[in-house]
């Protein structure tokens, strides 16, 4: 258990890529030309941005891809002494091997600041010939046009249930985990697309030394159990209000949730509710309203509380 399983699972080339086949089969054509653009990665957490760079580096350069190959954290250093001093520097040495450029994987690059992303562009004009960028980021819009223009842009999405699934249980006969169907179903709810966070929750529940049940993943992922807040939702409903900010008092303090935690697993509830479609609508309306409030800093236990008596004034309605 000494080894981080994101790492150790992590594909070493671009055939072992969960998911993103659109993405490979291009990476894999420029490996094989051994020649390739300024490339941009975009997409969510967790959907393989580091592994594809990783991968293609290690085609594109065999042996000798860790002299050719560097990768910077822009959240880290995100100001204009990073593209000045290390990037420039790493861009203006020959490349080793026989090789005709080196990479550098810059990632988070939305992080960057705009002078620093104004000084990159110059940095990826000037050091073309002999440097590739790849850079990550979740949003590209945080990434000003003109190094936008200058690479070829991959737009990764989130892994399917069915992918995440199937890497598991991987993982799972390979580690030798004990493990119920359901709490695997449970580890793909909590994914939600992220192959990273699913793994390191499957780790995480095997470091217990325990065989794995669905109660035990809620725990160690800091979410509730969907059916708890189901109840309490069709608590208030009913209009025992009490009862219902009992229940979500006592939830939050087990699996120790933040205010802006649960009300994420109450938005995701609602559409399993019995509830007529206007209704839902309402209640997604001010359950957005609370969740703007708590992220301004309004008192939760309050907002919370003010969303469940809402639920109570719609139930009474729709009796």
């Amino acid at each position: 258990m000494n080894e981080i399983w994101t790492e150790k699972y992590r594909p070493k080339n671009l055939d072992e890529v969960v998911g993103q086949k659109h993405v490979s089969e291009r990476l894999k054509a420029y490996a094989a030309s051994k020649n390739m653009p300024h490339l941009m990665f975009t997409g969510p957490a967790g959907t393989g941005k580091t592994t594809c760079s990783l991968a293609l580096a290690r085609e594109m350069f065999g042996g000798d891809w860790k002299g050719n190959f560097i990768e910077l954290n822009a959240s880290d250093e995100r100001g204009i002494d990073v593209v000045r001093g290390k990037i420039k520097e790493f861009a203006r040495t020959a490349p080793i091997g026989g090789s005709e450029f080196k990479i550098i994987f810059m990632d988070e690059a939305d992080a960057l600041t705009s002078d620093a992303q104004a000084a990159l562009r110059r940095t990826m004009e000037k050091y073309s010939g002999i440097c590739r960028f790849i850079l990550s980021c979740n949003y590209s819009s945080k990434i000003i046009d003109p190094i936008q223009s200058r690479c070829a842009v991959f737009r990764f999405k989130p892994l399917t249930a069915a992918e995440v699934e199937e890497f598991l249980r991987k993982i799972v006969a390979k580690e030798g985990v004990e493990i119920d169907d359901d709490a695997i179903k449970g580890l793909v709810m909590v994914a939600r697309g992220d192959m990273r966070r699913a793994v390191n929750s499957l780790q995480v529940a095997a470091s217990l030394g325990k065989r794995i049940d669905l109660d035990l993943i809620y725990q160690t992922t800091g979410m509730a159990n969907p059916e708890a807040v189901r109840n309490i939702l069709e608590t208030a409903l009913a209009g025992n209000f009490v009862k219902a900010r009992d229940m979500l008092d006592d939830t939050m303090i087990e699996f120790g949730l933040s205010g802006q935690d649960i009300i994420r697993q109450i938005h995701s509830a609602f559409f399993d509710l019995s509830l007529t479609d206007s209704e839902k609508v309402r209640l997604i309306d001010k359950t957005g309203e609370i969740e703007f409030r708590i992220v301004e800093g309004s008192n939760e236990k309050i907002q919370l509380e003010a969303l469940l008596a809402y639920l109570v004034m719609v139930g009474g309605r729709s009796r």
